[in-house]
């Protein structure tokens, strides 16, 4: 009975945590995680306040080492933050950012009118998260310093003597009681450090990192105009030059950089206040009204479609788009679950005015790439018609109706997605070794004959020919492009499940290509997993053991002696040389198996790498794999 609990709720139950006692009891909710992103988010938080300086026009260089312990360094030619007393707090205004919650320049309007920063909390959050920390200000010819432990003060601001120059410097060692693990990935902080060299031209940022000698500059004078050069530089471009449209009205600046190239999707990636805003909002909006609205009326002015014609839909214009947008404005709002959507309603009508103006005076004065790229929505159009009639004929009639299911699939019993899980396996006989040995209940088998169509180089009606791609889209039961709806999917986890080979290989990057491009929401949320089958069997005195890697493989021989005439050891080339029972006992036993999930960290990184491997042009491929051969485990010649 409720009224047996006499536990006492009154005053001396709530609990006030004191100045970043917080920060430090839920990390999480300051910088979204203690994993690698978490981690790579301090770094982040510092450097956006030295782009701050920059946006205010007070800075032009920013340096981040990355030292040898994996402790970091950040280093600005800003103003150098503010030294004297605080007239509030009655200590050092350093002090006061470095310590306490919410306390800076970009609250309340005075400091600076326009700052990113995804959670505004900065400095203080990174002190508090942080086993040591020291802060270096030089301003008005002094030099200062401040050091600080796991956020708590150390030392008073201590004068260094005179300084010629200005700006800030940060050094923190991140406090390993708060992190799973404290090492820098040099890629992953490239990748933001030269977005943000895109994002505010001019600036120059380097990323020097000790540990391995490397280092990298990043400087664009272009912008978000070679932002688009970069992103679309493995691509066969229409027009050499990007589109570049800029314009402000009130305190809104707005810079839109386009380029088409022939591809057949679309990469449109949106920034407020240098905030990679991933679920769009009201800037994207504008930006896509406009876009449709202006194509439209230029192809029925110049007859490119006859007045009677439906017009082109927004899907049609942009595809093979790549595009920039970039806003800054001074009281950004943002939705969304990870609040990466902007929701300011009046930036809709601002970019869709500037965007509708810049890409009609495009229109008018380049006629010749106006027509490539009416052409080709032209043929969008057309092939997306063929593919509305094909993807009819890939639809299920009903859930209950397992007549409509591809007939090579081995559905499971159950019809609760959240338990059940597909295993799309290569070849028959593995897929009959698979259907043999699985737990009916909630595994499913859709074996795939010979390597499924590469979609990087097709159109979805093409697409929707293959047999293989059918089956897949069907057996799913979500469907595919842009009617795709991941509520609708019939299995929680969709394995790939191929050889350990060359050919197995291909297949999982053919496999992994379409499930990016046309069903993207599997992969961003987690439910697309590879299957680890093992490498080797390893037999002694009738025992069978199991090694995944070369590793694994040393560590069983050593443990039963077995480098005697008595071993056996075999190497794994198929799935079809497993029966059933070992393919269970393997690879699909849920209490035994090994499986890897496929994650989508980053759009652009992952757009890159699809078109690398899998498009047309060749050098690009051969850098790829001149670079990344070193990194190869298990090599199969």
């Amino acid at each position: 009975m409720l009224q047996e609990k006499k536990q006492t709720y009154d005053e001396n139950q709530i609990q006030v945590l004191e100045g970043l006692e917080a920060v430090r009891k839920r990390p999480g909710m300051y910088i979204g995680s203690t994993s690698l992103r978490g981690l790579h988010h301090l770094v982040y938080e510092i450097v956006d306040n030295s782009i701050d300086e920059a946006l205010a026009g007070f800075c032009d260089k920013i340096d981040v080492f990355i030292h040898s312990d994996n402790s970091i360094t950040v280093k600005d030619n800003g103003r150098g933050m503010p030294v004297g007393m605080h007239p509030k707090m009655n200590k050092p205004t350093v002090e006061v950012i470095m310590t306490v919650l919410h306390a800076g320049g970009k609250f309340g309007g005075g400091g600076y009118k326009v700052s990113g920063g995804l959670h505004g909390v900065g400095a203080s959050v990174v002190n508090a998260l942080s086993e040591l920390l020291e802060v270096e200000v030089a301003r008005d010819g002094q030099l200062w310093k401040q050091v600080y432990k796991r956020g708590r003060v150390v030392t008073g601001l201590d004068s260094l003597g005179e300084s010629n120059y200005h700006g800030t410097k940060i050094y923190f060692k991140p406090d390993t009681e708060i992190f799973d693990t404290v090492e820098f990935d040099y890629d992953t902080l490239a990748q933001r450090l030269r977005e943000l060299a895109f994002l505010n031209k001019g600036i120059k940022i380097t990323l020097n990192d000790e540990r391995a000698e490397k280092m990298d500059e990043f400087h664009y004078e272009g912008g978000i105009k070679s932002f688009v050069s970069y992103l679309n530089r493995n691509k066969v471009v229409l027009h050499q030059d990007p589109i570049y449209i800029e314009g402000n009205k009130d305190d809104y600046i707005v810079e839109i950089a386009l380029q088409y190239n022939d591809g057949y999707t679309e990469n449109i990636f949106s920034f407020a206040n240098n905030i990679d805003t991933i679920e769009g909002g009201t800037h994207l909006s504008g930006f896509k009204t406009a876009l449709t609205r202006v194509f439209n009326d230029y192809s029925k002015k110049f007859g490119h479609i006859k007045e009677n014609d439906k017009n082109l839909s927004g899907d049609d214009i942009r595809e093979g788009l790549t595009a920039v947008i970039s806003i800054k404005l001074t009281d950004p709002q943002f939705e969304g679950q990870t609040k990466t959507k902007l929701g300011n309603s009046e930036v809709r009508g601002i970019v869709d005015t500037i965007v509708g103006q810049g890409v009609g005076n495009f229109l008018e004065e380049n006629p010749q790439i106006a027509k490539l790229i009416i052409d080709k929505s032209l043929m969008a159009s057309r092939a997306r018609e063929a593919a509305r009639k094909a993807r009819e004929l890939t639809r299920r009639k009903s859930v209950l109706e397992n007549t409509s299911l591809p007939g090579k699939l081995a559905d499971c019993s159950s019809k609760d997605p959240k338990e059940c899980e597909i295993y799309i396996v290569e070849g028959d006989s593995a897929g009959g070794s698979a259907k043999q040995g699985r737990n009916r209940k909630f595994q499913a088998i859709l074996p795939l004959r010979g390597k499924i169509m590469n979609v990087e180089k097709q159109r979805l009606d093409k697409i929707l020919n293959s047999d293989s791609i059918r089956s897949m889209i069907t057996a799913f039961g979500a469907g595919i492009g842009k009617d795709f709806d991941i509520e609708k999917i019939r299995y929680d986890r969709i394995i790939i499940m191929t050889d350990a080979d060359v050919d197995g290989a291909h297949i999982r990057t053919l496999l992994l290509t379409f499930f990016y491009r046309y069903m993207r929401e599997l992969v961003e949320q987690g439910h697309v997993y590879i299957a680890q089958p093992p490498l080797y069997k390893v037999t002694k005195a009738k025992k069978e053991y199991y090694a995944y890697t070369d590793s694994e493989l040393e560590e069983i021989l050593v443990e039963i002696n077995g480098k005697d005439t008595n071993t056996d050891i075999q190497r794994y080339k198929g799935l079809g040389e497993m029966n059933a029972e070992q393919l269970w006992d393997t690879t699909m036993n849920p209490e035994k198996r090994v499986l890897k999930r496929a994650t989508v960290e980053d759009a652009m990184a992952a757009d890159e790498i699809f078109t690398i491997l899998m498009g047309d042009k060749v050098e690009p491929r051969r850098e790829f794999i001149q670079e990344n051969a070193k990194r190869v485990i298990n090599l199969d010649i």
